[in-house]
């Protein structure tokens, strides 16, 4: 008996459909095609059609058959889930969200496109109604991984990481072997502050996915944050390899922590920008000339707050000569309402709150202002935005303060340095061109107050008496080299002790077991606790002499020192992060305390532990001349940024190319 075309049409699906699931879509989309032969108005065969199409890489033609199959059958919501999936891939984001609305009208117990719609929603930066989604998802399929680890990446979006480290350990309860969930519940644990316990999460993602990218880098930082040392050399050389090989192993933030070469981080960053950043096909500044009355500059941040960056700027925001320069913040994080924030919302023409933005809707932003030149704040540090740059919103775009380092883009035409940071043989080591400003490329705010009342040692835990060596700077920047340095100085100098920083409770047991192995008693590890910034600062003047770190040196932690009045002696290193405390002393006169090697930091600490009349040389220097000293001189500072700034925007405006140059300092 012969079959209706109907059912012939029928067959032919249900072949196409098992043929998709058997992964030969080739094979899937050619029975499709027969079906809708026999019988072209087919719903059905336009749906599977599609779905095929997708996977094939087709997304046009994908939705124009889900189209099609709407148009037949307007209440088929798996149709509209669909042609959701082919938008989201289009990028077109609106309008997948109103597609997958659309399916979830016709079955509102649709748990796929509850999920997705979350995805969507996510994109768009709308986390609270993202969350709502996955939760809604999960009351019909509580056991999906997926879910729970897409709703812990929104509770981080949120800013609510131990919910997140809870729906990351959910996920894994279902799926033990999801690596993106341990990789994810690795950062979640590092953002909770509990390092020691991320280690293992980064090692199980690498156990389950050997090439996870950037995997290896995150292990390796969070062991460095808790002072794990154990195969750490191991590990470091791993990373070398791959960067050198062109693997996504490690981010560039993590790769400074390890390495010496200028060159090679040039290809962690460029490797990093390539894969995640990469040029936008859509660039929203076309060349045209603005006529804007005075030069408008935009901050790009997520720091806008009480943290180092906004320490280090504000100063120079309240300086910005409104006759010359407009000034705006471009905010990806949140009003704090700490002193610093209204300090900056008084300083600047407009804050503009771009958290809810995505970089194309931001840079839109910045484009709808006609911003002269956008400074990138964050480089690969913090609560970046540097997607927002990928679409050149500006005609000039510049790397400045918060990553020490090129970003590996081409897209950023300049980055602020100093002959000490970046000398001029480095330069080839740079995407962008240097702009190199006199004294220092660091900015500081000479109104940072410092709490009157100076601690006894008693108060902050030191010894009555015997010399104090200080590193304030986070436990990640202790290598085991810095460290050996270290624990010989505390063995020839008696009654000495360390001060350090309490980043978390496993780094300060951990570094206290590597002094017990190198023959120093637990007790003379000192650790502080977090203060307030200005009791911080006057706690320095309880220390002797601040030992700094390297492959990364302090940075606004050398600065908090000087300026309180404590001495910073650094080794000078190969890259950018390794170079800046010399850039600072050289800033405040204190050039004496730049060493070349560790053998000569070695033997200049213990010179000025064991000869007290020197440092007490140094500190008097230090304390007369801080203030009047270029570090500390915001105002000529702001006088150097802004003849760069406005070089910038003269070349700009020429129709000139980048081009590195040297401002002038000012006499």
């Amino acid at each position: 008996m012969l079959l209706r075309a109907d059912s012939r049409a029928s067959i032919l699906v249900n072949r196409g459909n098992a043929l998709r699931d058997l992964k030969r879509p080739e094979d899937a989309l050619a029975m499709y095609e027969r079906a809708l032969r026999l019988k072209p108005g087919s719903a059905e065969a336009l749906n599977g059609r599609g779905k095929t199409l997708l996977d094939l890489g087709r997304p046009e033609d994908a939705l124009a058959s889900h189209d099609s199959a709407i148009r037949l059958k307007p209440d088929y919501a798996e149709a509209f889930y669909y042609r959701g999936n082919a938008l989201l891939y289009l990028k077109r984001l609106d309008e997948a969200l109103a597609s997958y609305e659309g399916a979830l009208r016709l079955n509102p117990d649709y748990a796929d496109a509850h999920y997705n719609r979350g995805i969507v929603l996510q994109r768009l930066r709308r986390a609270e109604e993202a969350l709502e989604s996955y939760d809604r998802a999960l009351q019909l399929r509580p056991d999906d991984a997926e879910a729970l680890n897409n709703r812990g990446n929104v509770l981080i979006d949120l800013k609510q990481p131990d919910l997140a480290v809870a729906s990351y350990e959910r996920a894994l309860s279902y799926r033990p072997d999801y690596a993106n969930a341990c990789y994810n519940l690795g950062l979640a644990l590092q953002d909770v502050n509990r390092p020691e316990e991320a280690v293992p999460y980064f090692s199980r993602a690498l156990e389950l996915v050997p090439d996870y990218p950037f995997a290896k880098g995150k292990l390796l930082h969070a062991k460095m944050l808790c002072c794990d040392w154990d195969r750490l050399s191991q590990l470091r050389d791993s990373i070398e390899a791959d960067v050198g090989a062109g693997k996504n192993s490690c981010e560039p933030f993590e790769y400074q922590a390890i390495s010496g070469s200028a060159r090679q981080a040039r290809l962690c960053a460029e490797m990093y920008a390539a894969t995640n950043f990469p040029p936008s096909g859509i660039q929203l500044w076309a060349g045209e000339r603005y006529e804007n009355p005075r030069i408008r500059i935009g901050y790009v941040a997520g720091e806008f707050r009480e943290h180092a960056t906004a320490i280090l700027i504000t100063g120079l925001l309240e300086r910005h000569d409104k006759r010359r320069f407009e000034t705006y913040a471009f905010d990806n994080g949140w009003d704090d309402e700490s002193e610093i924030r209204g300090r900056i919302n008084r300083a600047v023409g407009e804050i503009v709150d771009i958290t809810r933005l995505d970089d194309a809707q931001a840079a839109a932003t910045i484009r709808d202002r006609k911003i002269d030149i956008l400074v990138d704040l964050n480089g690969y540090v913090g609560r970046e935005r540097q997607g927002i740059f990928c679409y050149r919103p500006c005609p000039v775009q510049v790397n400045y303060l918060g990553f020490p380092g090129t970003l590996g883009a081409d897209y950023f035409d300049y980055i602020l340095a100093d002959p000490h940071v970046i000398p001029p043989q480095h330069e080839a080591f740079y995407n962008e061109r240097i702009v190199y400003l006199p004294d220092t490329y660091q900015v500081n705010d000479s109104k940072r107050r410092i709490a009157e009342r100076i601690p006894s040692r008693a108060e902050v835990g030191l010894p009555e008496t015997g010399f104090i060596f200080c590193c304030f700077n986070k436990n990640y920047k202790i290598t085991p080299e810095i460290f050996d340095v270290w624990m010989r100085l505390l063995r020839e100098v008696g009654g000495s002790v360390l001060w350090l920083l309490e980043d978390n409770v496993a780094a300060s047991r951990n570094l206290k077991r590597e002094a017990e192995r190198r023959g120093i008693a637990a007790d003379r590890l000192v650790f502080a606790g977090r203060m307030k910034p200005g009791e911080h600062l006057a706690r320095h003047r309880a220390a002797d002499l601040f030992l700094d770190t390297l492959p990364i040196n302090a940075h606004t932690t050398a600065s908090d020192a000087l300026w309180a009045g404590l001495p910073v002696l650094t080794c000078l290193g190969q890259t950018f992060p390794g170079r800046v405390a010399a850039s600072l002393l050289n800033a405040v006169g204190l050039p004496e305390l730049v060493a070349h090697d560790l053998e000569s930091y070695e033997a200049r600490a213990l010179e000025l532990a064991t000869k007290p009349a020197w440092l007490s040389d140094i500190k008097a220097r230090l304390d007369q001349d801080r203030a009047s000293r270029p570090l500390f001189d915001t105002d000529r500072f702001r006088l150097h940024i802004e003849s760069a700034y406005a070089t910038m925007w003269e070349r700009a405006r020429r129709g000139e190319p980048p081009s590195s140059f040297s401002v002038k300092p000012i006499s």
